[in-house]
């Protein structure tokens, strides 16, 4: 008897074969967008994990200098007489192809076994790595990216991915570095050293670096990503939703035939549930592959955007994970039971001849939107609970589920509504007809209308995010890049005679010197500031106490960065302690956008008093009249100075701006790609209600109107569903911008943006609303106009 049950059910979709496409599309696209974004963080987070193995020791404790200082040769001699078995470690960057590299020089021979850089050498590589001009071993992406050193790159496969593991000289002499960046300490120890604060007591022991470390500092990269990913597969739930909802409506009569030859609701369900189950699972491999080909795509943005904003080693490639397949799967079978649940619970609680009613799942009550509303509420409810009483980046995405819920949820009761009005100012009988029929099939297109809501909200929001970034991180690029050009030393002692040869020929030098240094539990970069007028022009505060600059000037106090000041709540007036058992008054807070890190700006001579081992190797230079091609001929020719090493301030702001638009090409994609999803979710609901409108279109054939009239008020339904969709989509929009730049960003990066709206983005996005309504529109339409009478006709055979 199963057997016989289940072949009837699945005659369903032989005769249906666009329905089943439908139904599979829409849970391939939901499983491919969520498996594609969870690819993208896995492979950035393994990559995290074989860096920090490599560069933290793998388990391997460190000593290091205060500040990041390199330690000196004698140090390190120092403490193996003492009896320390210690490595020492170059830690530093080249240029590659594609942006800077990670450069790891290491002693082979001292280097600790448990070190994960230990187990990535063989013996063969030791002869190499130790000669004259000694190589370079990176894994084969890596490798590809270094083209400039030649044959000196040796591709190996298992190495982290954007780092080279070279010979401590080599390193020196690339990196230009004196002194090494720390010293491993070799877990096995002689019984007998010397106390390590007698051998060393300028070094500090430090813990090595996990994942975790970078992890917590790109968290918001990737709970961006999949915050998007969710917003995607719910969107894509919805035509899953509307494919099965409509599955069961015109299935209705198989129902009632099966349930009076007996078939319990019981067994009937559970045909129902494993038949979607196959369907998840052959989706959900459809949906695995379309999401690999999506990572693999967007991947080398995600890989450019890490680089440049964090430093994360994250190359553009991606390997088969099959946690990632597996979660695939599951999401989708999960999300197919969520879609599905309301359906087959009501088959099981239906009496057995009640599925023979027209329309039985078709139509929503007015009780159904009643209760859609009342969800909607306790959604608001929530999220406006989470704006008040929660924090954190949890509490933030929070607030914006609930918002887009509750929006989503009260859409086909506002919609009604409108629609209702409308049907009031109509003069003649078909425009009665038209805004009372647009109203009675709402519940049959609400599921594609609130995915088209979501996508346009989405699209909205995050296109007022960016676009308000864009223009404030333009506004504040011209404010910090006061300087014509930027000039770099090759070391300290360059950059002694090169800032006296540039006050001789330049109108103004103002040194970027810089230290690190960990303030109130977290490393925070230390920068000085030259007495220089330009600043109380340009420096972009956002609060500060009276005569700021004057006081700057007479080298008392310190400005911070919004980023420390919001995560400290700091604020001008307050006492911040600095490394080295300092105290100063925090006179102002600056705006420091695209920086994850806290900040501390400090008058350029007390830097140099307080850290003598700051570095004094970067300029910017106030050229002047004298032109900036005349001052790079006069630095080539008297310092040798690559070209590299000399940036004028447009090259410097368009690389700052490429790093931006880097930054947001992955959620400019999936918002495409989600707008994609909510078209294609509007199409199939028009094409699988199609059928059932013969009924209601029929009446008005036989009264006069031809069927191409008939398709034309089709086709403008759904460009009136969409237009008002579209209107209602703006102010959710608005608020989900909001969100986005007032508590997300705020929570995530330590920076609040100003909102700004652009008209004509909304403009632009409503063309293309209509535009994707139109295209699912027609083919419904098409199909109308092409209709034989004789299907016109047969509804009156049959009493409805």
């Amino acid at each position: 008897m199963i057997r016989t049950v289940l072949s009837a059910l699945l005659s369903h979709w032989r005769r249906r074969p666009f329905q089943l496409v439908t139904l599979i599309l829409g849970l391939a696209l939901a499983t491919a967008l969520w498996s594609g974004v969870q690819a993208i963080n896995a492979e950035a987070r393994k990559s995290y994990a074989a860096a920090a193995d490599v560069l933290g020791g793998g388990g391997v404790s460190a000593l290091t200098a205060p500040a990041a200082a390199p330690i000196p040769v004698e140090t390190y001699v120092a403490l193996r007489r003492a009896g320390w078995l210690v490595s020492p470690v170059i830690d530093g960057w080249i240029e590659g192809d594609r942006g800077r590299v990670r450069l790891l020089g290491v002693d082979p021979f001292t280097l600790p076994e448990a070190s994960p850089a230990a187990g990535s050498l063989d013996t063969d590589d030791l002869a190499g790595l130790v000669a004259a001009g000694g190589d370079m071993l990176a894994d084969p992406v890596t490798a590809g990216r270094l083209s400039a050193f030649g044959d000196r790159v040796v591709p190996r496969e298992g190495l982290a991915s954007g780092l080279v593991l070279t010979d401590l000289t080599v390193a020196a002499e690339l990196t230009g570095q004196q002194g090494y960046s720390r010293l491993l300490i070799d877990p096995v120890q002689p019984l007998r050293q010397a106390p390590l604060d007698e051998a060393a007591p300028d070094l500090a022991l430090s813990e090595p670096q996990t994942a975790d470390d970078l992890g917590r500092l790109t968290d918001s990269f990737h709970l961006n990503l999949t915050a998007f990913g969710l917003l995607s597969f719910a969107v894509g739930l919805f035509i899953v939703n509307g494919a099965v909802g409509l599955a069961f409506e015109q299935r209705r009569s198989v129902f009632r035939t099966l349930r009076a030859l007996g078939v319990p609701a019981g067994t009937l369900v559970g045909l129902l549930t494993i038949e979607l189950l196959i369907f998840a699972v052959i989706a959900g491999a459809i949906g695995i592959l379309l999401g690999y080909i999506i990572a693999a795509s967007l991947l080398p943005d995600v890989a450019a955007t890490l680089r440049g904003l964090y430093d994360a080693s994250v190359e553009g490639t991606l390997t088969l994970s099959p946690a990632w397949w597996l979660s695939g799967l599951v999401i989708a079978c999960l999300g197919t039971a969520l879609a599905a649940a309301g359906g087959l619970l009501r088959v099981a609680r239906m009496p057995p001849l009640a599925p023979a009613r027209p329309r039985a799942w078709a139509m929503v009550s007015g009780r159904a939107i009643r209760s859609q509303l009342l969800l909607a509420g306790l959604c608001l409810a929530l999220a406006c609970l989470a704006l008040v009483a929660g924090g954190g980046l949890a509490g933030g995405f929070v607030l914006l589920g609930g918002v887009l819920l509750a929006a989503a949820l009260a859409l086909p009761a506002v919609l009604s509504g409108l629609v209702a009005l409308a049907g009031r100012s109509a003069r003649t009988a078909l425009s009665e007809w038209f805004w009372a029929d647009t109203r009675q099939q709402l519940p049959g297109l609400s599921l594609a209308l609130m995915a088209l809501m979501l996508a346009l909200s989405a699209n909205i929001g995050v296109g007022t995010m960016v676009s308000s970034f864009r223009q404030t991180f333009t506004g504040w690029l011209d404010q910090r890049l006061v300087s014509d050009l930027y000039v770099s030393a090759r070391d300290d002692a360059e950059g002694g005679r090169l800032r006296t040869f540039l006050e001789a020929r330049a109108e103004g030098v103002l040194p970027i010197w810089n230290t690190e240094g960990d303030i109130l539990g977290a490393p925070t970069e230390i920068y000085g500031m030259a007495d220089h007028p330009i600043y109380a022009r340009t420096w972009p505060l956002l609060a500060s106490l009276p005569e700021t600059w004057a006081r700057m000037g007479r080298g008392g106090g310190v400005l911070v960065n919004e980023q420390l000041a919001r995560r400290e709540d700091l604020s001008p007036g307050d006492l911040l302690d600095l490394p080295g058992g300092f105290r100063d008054e925090i006179l102002g807070v600056y705006s420091d956008y695209g920086n994850p890190l806290g900040q501390v700006v400090i008058p350029l001579q007390v830097l140099t008093d307080r850290y003598p081992e700051a570095e004094r190797t970067d300029f910017g230079v106030l050229v002047g009249d004298g032109g900036t091609d005349d001052l790079r001929r006069a630095l080539e020719g008297e310092f040798g100075l690559p070209a590299d090493a000399m940036t004028d301030q447009a090259a410097l702001k368009a690389f700052s701006l490429s790093i931006f638009e880097r930054t947001f090409a992955v959620t400019g994609a999936l918002n495409v790609l989600t707008l994609g999803v909510a078209g294609v979710a509007i199409l199939t609901s028009l094409l699988t209600l199609a059928s059932m409108r013969l009924p209601q279109l029929a009446p008005l054939w036989a009264l006069g109107l031809t069927r191409g009239r008939l398709a034309r008020i089709e086709f403008l339904r759904a460009l009136v569903l969409a237009a008002l969709t579209f209107v209602l989509s703006v102010p959710v929009g608005l608020g989900l911008a909001w969100i986005l730049l007032a508590v997300i960003n705020v929570e995530a990066f330590g920076w609040r943006l100003p909102m700004f709206v652009y008209p004509l983005q909304w403009l632009w996005l409503g063309l293309l609303s209509l535009a994707a309504a139109a295209l699912a529109g027609l083919w419904p339409a098409v199909q109308l106009a092409r209709r034989p009478p004789a299907d016109l006709i047969r509804v009156f055979t049959h009493e409805r």
